[in-house]
C-alpha cells in the first residue's frame, strides 16, 4: 500500500510503499477514505512526538473509511460498516489496522472528511471540557487561540452543552474567521490584553469556570488573578512560552486547580470509554447540525507535505484532511 513517511535524515516527506497492516486479535482493518492532521503530525516529524510502541512510523491520528477485515474475536464491527477512528498513528496511508474499542461509527449525513476530522480533535474536546474540566451549563470558558482546529471543536461543543465562551485571536482577520463559531467575546489579543478582559468579565460577574490553555507563556499568570473560584486551567501545550510567573497565593485562595493534559497519554481503556461516551453524549448533536465539522481545505494524500505547511504557517480556520481515497 501507499503511505506518507517521514524521512528522518532531512524531516521531509515520501509518498511510497509500505507493508500493508496485518491483522490482529481484537483489531479491525480500515480502507482509508480520509485523513485528518493534527498539530502533533507536525511535532512527529520533527522528531518529538514518537508513536507508541507498535504503531506505523508514518504519522495520521484520525481517518474515515471502510471497514475491510475484522479479527474473529471482534463483534461489533463487520465488513463494509463505514467507521472512523482514533489511531496511535499511521493514518497518511491507505489502509490502516486499529483495536476495535477505537473505532466509531460515522454520524449519519457526515462524510467520510467530515468524520475524519472527529476522532482527536472533538475526543480532545470532550476529554478536557468534560472529563478533566467538569464542565457544566452556565460556566464560562476560556478557550486560547480560537482559529485553531481545536477551538472549532471545543467551541461548538460547549455551546451545544450550555456554556458561555470567551476565545482569543490574533488580528481583525481572525475575528471574522472565527464569527461562525458563534463565541460570546471574540478578544484581539493584537488590540487587547487578555488579562484584562478576564478581570472585566469577573467585575461582570462572569468570571472564567474553565480554561483550555494552548499558549501559556507570560500572560498566564497575569491571568490566573481574575479567574473564578475553583476554576480548572487546563493546559495542553505551551505555543507561547513555556514559563511564566504565577502568584501561587492566589492559586489556594481561591482554589485554582492548573491541570496538565494530553490525550496520548491516557490508557487505551480510558480512550474506549471515552470514544463511547463522545459517540453516546454528542453524535446526535453532530447529526442534527448543533455541532458542525468545520473543514479549512483538502488535499490528495500525496500532497500530505502541502497540507502539513498550512499548518506551519497557521492558516487554517479549522481542519485540515488528507483524501485518500475519492
Amino acid at each position: 500500500m501507499k503511505a506518507m513517511v517521514i524521512n528522518k535524515a532531512d524531516q521531509s516527506l515520501s509518498y511510497t510503499d509500505v507493508p500493508n497492516p496485518v491483522l490482529k486479535d481484537g483489531e479491525i482493518i480500515i480502507e482509508t477514505y480520509a485523513s485528518a492532521l493534527n498539530r502533533a503530525d507536525l511535532l512527529q516529524r520533527e522528531g518529538n512526538y514518537p508513536p507508541p510502541p507498535g504503531c506505523p512510523e508514518w504519522p495520521g491520528l484520525e481517518v474515515a473509511g471502510i471497514v475491510k477485515e475484522v479479527a474473529k474475536d471482534v463483534t461489533k464491527w463487520k465488513v463494509g460498516d463505514k467507521v472512523c477512528a482514533l489511531l496511535g498513528g499511521g493514518g497518511y496511508a491507505e489502509y490502516v489496522a486499529v483495536p476495535a474499542e477505537m473505532v466509531m461509527p460515522i454520524p449519519n449525513g457526515l462524510s467520510y472528511v467530515e468524520a475524519a476530522a472527529i476522532p482527536e480533535v472533538y475526543m480532545t474536546a470532550y476529554l478536557n471540557l468534560f472529563y478533566v474540566g467538569q464542565a457544566k451549563a452556565g460556566e464560562t470558558l476560556l478557550m486560547n487561540a480560537g482559529a485553531s482546529g481545536l477551538a472549532s471543536a471545543v467551541i461548538p461543543m460547549a455551546k451545544a452543552f450550555g456554556l458561555r465562551v470567551i476565545t482569543t485571536v490574533l488580528g481583525e482577520d481572525k475575528v471574522k474567521e472565527v464569527a461562525y463559531l458563534n463565541a460570546d467575546r471574540v478578544v484581539d489579543t493584537t488590540k487587547e490584553d487578555i488579562a484584562e478582559v478576564l478581570k472585566e468579565e469577573e467585575q461582570n460577574g462572569t468570571p472564567v469556570n474553565i480554561a483550555i490553555d494552548c499558549l501559556a507563556g507570560e500572560a498566564l499568570g497575569r491571568c490566573l488573578k481574575y479567574v473564578a473560584r475553583g476554576c480548572r486551567w487546563i493546559q495542553i501545550a505551551t505555543l507561547a512560552g513555556d514559563i511564566s510567573p504565577v502568584d501561587f497565593r492566589n492559586i489556594f485562595v481561591k482554589n485554582i486547580r492548573i491541570i496538565g493534559s494530553t490525550l496520548r497519554s491516557k490508557t487505551p481503556e480510558e480512550k474506549g470509554q471515552l470514544l463511547n461516551e463522545l459517540v453516546e453524549k454528542t453524535w446526535c448533536k453532530f447529526e442534527n447540525g448543533e455541532v458542525k465539522v468545520k473543514i479549512y481545505k483538502t488535499f490528495p494524500l500525496e500532497k500530505a507535505d502541502d497540507a502539513q505547511q498550512v499548518l506551519y504557517r497557521g492558516e487554517n480556520v479549522g481542519k485540515v484532511v488528507l483524501v485518500v481515497k475519492e
